[in-house]
């Protein structure tokens, strides 16, 4: 890191494409890890998926050979809900989305309903309601605030590309003229709802991602120095393209080991 910044306590890191990548770790995932517990570092893996809980994801990077608590995990519903609890605190909700999001807004105080809601919320789901999705529109025009968890239009499956988050509020807001407020990433508001988790600073913080246009671009506008792993999106020749550069471009996570 640049001898401005003091030595970093706090580590945020994205898992898809840095720590596990199409259900195995990566190589030096599992020591990183253990690195960080070891030296009692304070961290969180970030996740813009909302479809699972912190404990299924938990349960899920157990199989891969990562031992992380459920509590170092944040998801971008938990962001939607820590967001949402400091604008509406107690507020109500209609809301597309599977357990990680409605949980996460039961847990701090929401009730979800489809009567005169505060918001519609939109997360992910493995399969969408054409229903639910024209119950939006019309709560939506009738005064419900529109959130959704993140901004990501597709997602990968063992069959190719399936429609995410992003593509199912771009055809709500084709239908009715209002746009999103995207919680996850790119927005630093992800990041910075991870810190306060954590109670850290982001002079002595760290992101690792694989994407520039999300983990970079967010954990930069944040305040955080920034590690680009090469394992997953964003490979070493798309850099230039950005007008923007990480602190630093490694390439996977077993070479970030020895900086914590």
């Amino acid at each position: 890191m640049t001898n401005d910044r003091l030595v970093p306590d706090c580590w945020l890191s994205d898992m898809d494409g840095v720590l596990v990548r199409e259900g195995e770790a990566v190589p030096g995932a599992a020591e990183f890890v253990a690195r960080l517990v070891e030296k009692r570092r304070r961290f969180l893996l970030l996740t813009n998926n909302s479809i699972w809980t912190p404990r299924d994801l938990a349960a899920r990077l157990e199989r891969s050979g990562l031992h992380v608590p459920e509590e170092s995990i944040w998801t971008s519903a938990l962001a939607t809900a820590d967001f949402l609890s400091q604008q509406t605190p107690g507020g109500t909700a209609f809301v597309i989305g599977e357990a990680g999001l409605t949980t996460a807004l039961h847990d701090v105080g929401y009730t979800l309903t489809d009567v005169r809601p505060d918001y519609v919320v939109v997360g992910e789901l493995r399969s969408y309601s054409f229903e639910a999705i024209t119950k939006a529109i019309r709560l939506i025009g009738k005064g419900s605030r529109f959130i959704a968890t993140n901004p990501d239009v597709s997602g990968p499956s063992p069959d190719g590309p399936i429609p995410a988050t992003g593509a199912v509020a771009a055809m709500i807001t084709a239908a009715t003229g209002a746009k999103p407020y995207f919680v996850g990433k790119p927005n630093p508001m992800m990041f910075r709802s991870a810190m306060n988790r954590i109670q850290g600073h982001a002079q002595s913080a760290v992101m690792i991602g694989d994407r520039m246009d999300t983990d970079i671009v967010a954990g930069m506008e944040a305040g955080l120095e920034t590690i680009l792993v090469l394992t997953g999106s964003t490979k070493e020749a798309d850099i230039a393209r950005f007008p923007y550069r990480p602190s630093r471009v490694l390439g996977s996570i077993a070479e970030v080991v020895d900086l914590v």
